[in-house]
């Protein structure tokens, strides 16, 4: 049987007293009848009185198993409400005790253009950023062509390459229309990375061709396998040559010119749209990349570069300053997010452990040693917070007070003041090996454990429920047993007492009684 308090027991106590009284009146009650039936006023109310007999006997000990299992049920659902809001606490602690939280930054741009989102590894700074061109990807016009004209007069191929991966289509005079290509294009298997659409212009049908990765080595080139020389299939054969890789830390025009991409066929072929690489500078240092989302030249922050950010004078005036500084707003929301749920998780412990010199209903969980001992380790992890060496940071250094009923307070300018100009503070408080939230969440991690307190208690509570259970199966089988048995008994009883009153008014009209004479009396005289 799982442990109970005092409280418990007395109010398991009353309700066994309660029901063991009550099934002794009914006894009495039923009892009567025996009376009754005894002196031939009435039969015997067998049911009744073997009811209140089993009754009487089974009483006290059914009463005391079913407070039982309502008390059971009641501290299953105190852990689970314990449990639910130490899980709600545990998770507004993860962006403190992972250190997520200390290692936000946000990110402002003086120009336009550009978005800046920082991350782990930032560091807080300004930088001068330079962006000089953007990376583009190709795109290809071809001349016009009739739409309706097929440009291979039989079976024929087209390969597509795109920076060494490659695709090849089948074409004949049944697909090989501007727009039958720019389908076979897009639906080809392993396509490198090229979309076709069709642009009628008023000159005719001009295929347009799309590399979809941007930067200088993804041009694209196609080559042409078609045995009639005259088909104009073969005019679409166009080789893309890579520009050069732009080395230069103040790049000129001249080499970001020459890091676009050229084609050999311009007869047939417009690139509309060269491919090149992007190039800036931060702080200085010229940087290259193939795409427009930067991750690796500034450590920490991801860099977004368009077109409108293109600094297009030669003096560096288009500059802009990337100022990357500490989040303090979201530092801020996880701290008093985290004081919040401190604050609920006290609030459900101390209603679960309440308690009334007035009334007879007390907390479900009122001296349990086990939500007792949660309680403590919380509340000493809080008033006691991070100790290094001889060194130990509180809480109370950043405005969050523990008050005299466990719960915290937040004063939110001495808050403010610590985020602002004293993060070593914070950063020691929170950080994510002993850190007063990696040292709660380790807790609440073992509490909720499958070996942990709660699930051991719970568990322990679930096993006497069971074995209650068992209790109320056995006492159900005597309830029947003893039911049938003093059915017989007292069946038979009130059979013999009936033959005897019979037998009795049989004498009394044959020979009389008290007030009368009888029969035989009569005949007598």
């Amino acid at each position: 049987m799982s442990t109970v308090t005092s409280s418990t027991a007395s109010t398991i106590a009353s309700s066994v007293a309660a029901t063991t009284a009550a099934s002794n009146a009914a006894l009495q009650q039923a009892a009567q009848s025996i009376v009754s039936g005894s002196t031939g006023n009435s039969s015997m109310d067998v049911n009744s009185l073997v009811t209140a007999l089993v009754n009487s006997k089974i009483a006290g000990q059914a009463a005391t198993i079913s407070a039982e299992q309502t008390q059971d049920n009641t501290e299953i659902s105190a852990y689970g409400a314990l449990s639910a809001a130490l899980s709600a606490l545990q998770a507004g602690l993860s962006p403190l005790s992972d250190g997520t939280t200390l290692s936000a930054f946000s990110t402002t741009l003086s120009g336009t253009g550009i978005t800046a989102t920082a991350g782990s590894g930032a560091a807080a700074g300004s930088y001068s950023l330079d962006v000089k061109q953007v990376a583009q990807a190709q795109v290809l016009t071809s001349t016009g062509y009739g739409a309706t004209t097929a440009l291979a007069s039989g079976s024929s191929t087209m390969t597509l390459t795109v920076n060494g991966a490659s695709t090849t289509i089948s074409l004949d005079s049944t697909n090989s229309t501007v727009a039958g290509i720019a389908s076979a294009i897009n639906s080809a298997t392993n396509n490198p990375g090229v979309t076709a659409t069709v642009v009628n212009g008023a000159d005719g049908a001009h295929l347009v061709l799309h590399s979809t990765s941007t930067g200088s080595q993804n041009g694209i080139s196609i080559a042409i396998s078609d045995s009639n020389s005259s088909d104009a299939l073969k005019n679409l054969a166009v080789t893309t040559t890579a520009g050069t890789a732009i080395t230069s830390s103040s790049a000129t025009s001249a080499n970001l010119t020459a890091n676009q991409s050229t084609i050999s066929n311009t007869t047939n072929w417009t690139q509309s749209t060269a491919a090149q690489d992007a190039y800036f500078t931060i702080d200085g240092t010229g940087a290259t990349s193939t795409t427009n989302t930067v991750k690796t030249a500034l450590s920490g922050v991801t860099l977004t570069l368009t077109a409108a950010a293109v600094d297009t004078s030669s003096t560096g005036s288009g500059a802009q300053t990337l100022t990357v500084a500490q989040n303090t707003s979201a530092e801020s929301s996880a701290i008093n997010n985290f004081v919040t749920l401190y604050n609920t998780l006290v609030t459900t412990m101390s209603t679960l452990t309440s308690f009334s010199s007035t009334s007879t209903s007390q907390g479900v969980l009122l001296g349990d040693s086990t939500l007792n001992m949660i309680q403590n380790q919380l509340a000493t992890i809080v008033a006691t917070g991070v100790k290094s060496g001889n060194t130990t940071t509180s809480l109370a250094s950043i405005g969050v007070t523990l008050n005299s009923d466990g719960s915290l307070s937040v004063d939110s300018d001495t808050l403010n003041t610590a985020l602002q100009n004293n993060q070593s503070t914070v950063a020691a408080l929170f950080n994510s090996t002993n850190g007063v939230a990696a040292q709660l969440n380790n807790n609440i991690t073992s509490y909720q454990s499958s070996t942990g307190v709660i699930t051991t208690r719970t568990n322990a509570i679930q096993t006497d429920l069971t074995n209650l259970s068992t209790q109320q199966s056995n006492l159900a089988e005597y309830q029947s047993q003893l039911t049938s048995m003093y059915t017989a008994q007292f069946t038979a009883l009130n059979t013999l007492m009936a033959t005897m009153n019979n037998n009795q008014q049989y004498l009394t009209q044959l020979f009389g009684g008290t007030n009368s004479a009888g029969a035989l009396a009569t005949n007598k005289s």
